[in-house]
C-alpha cells in the first residue's frame, strides 16, 4: 500500500513566497558591483537549503510486508514492522514546538516537541492527515499521508 503526502495550502504559499524571495535576493545581489563572493555564498546557501529539502521532504508513505517506508525525493526512511509498538491517528497540536526542521517549507519535517507527546520526528504535509508511530525503543514519528485512517488500520493489522 502506498499513499501520497499532500501538502497544505499553507505549505504551498510559504514555499512559493520563500522561493520567490530567494530568487529576488539572488538577482539583486548578482547585479551589484564587486559582489562575487556574496553571490557564491548565497548560491551555496540556496543549494544547501534545497538539498536538505530533497533529502527530508516527504513524498509518500508506503507499507509492505516487513516495513513502513517514508519515501523522500532522494532516499527513503525504512521502519521495520517488528520495531513498531503502536500506531494511532494523532494530528499535531498548535502547541508543537519545532526543535530543528521545517515548519511549512515543502512540508513539515524534522524534530518537534509537544507537551503530551514529547519529542518526535515529523514527516507530513497536512496536520489533518497525521498519525503517530511509536517504536519499541520509545522513538516517535509523526507521519502524514492521504487516507491516514486506512494506513493506520493496515499498519495495525500488520503488527498484530
Amino acid at each position: 500500500m502506498k499513499k501520497k503526502v499532500e501538502l497544505s495550502y499553507y505549505c504551498w504559499i510559504i514555499s512559493a513566497l520563500s522561493f520567490a524571495l530567494l530568487c529576488g535576493i539572488m538577482v539583486y545581489v548578482s547585479q551589484q558591483p564587486d559582489n562575487e563572493w556574496a553571490v557564491v555564498i548565497l548560491g551555496i546557501s540556496i543549494a544547501l537549503l534545497f538539498g536538505l529539502t530533497l533529502f527530508y521532504m516527504p513524498v509518500s508513505v508506503s507499507l509492505d510486508s516487513d516495513a513502513l517506508k517514508i519515501n523522500r525525493p532522494i532516499r527513503s526512511k525504512r521502519i521495520p514492522l517488528t520495531d513498531i509498538q503502536s500506531v494511532k491517528l494523532c494530528p499535531p497540536t498548535m502547541g508543537a514546538k519545532r526543535i530543528c526542521g521545517s515548519g511549512g517549507w515543502f512540508g513539515w519535517y524534522g524534530w518537534f516537541s509537544e507537551g503530551d507527546l514529547g519529542k518526535y520526528f515529523a514527516y507530513y504535509g497536512k496536520s489533518s492527515d497525521c498519525f503517530l508511530v511509536t517504536l519499541k525503543s520509545g522513538k516517535k514519528y509523526m507521519l502524514g499521508c492521504q487516507d491516514a485512517p486506512e494506513m493506520v488500520e493496515s499498519i495495525n493489522m500488520s503488527i498484530h
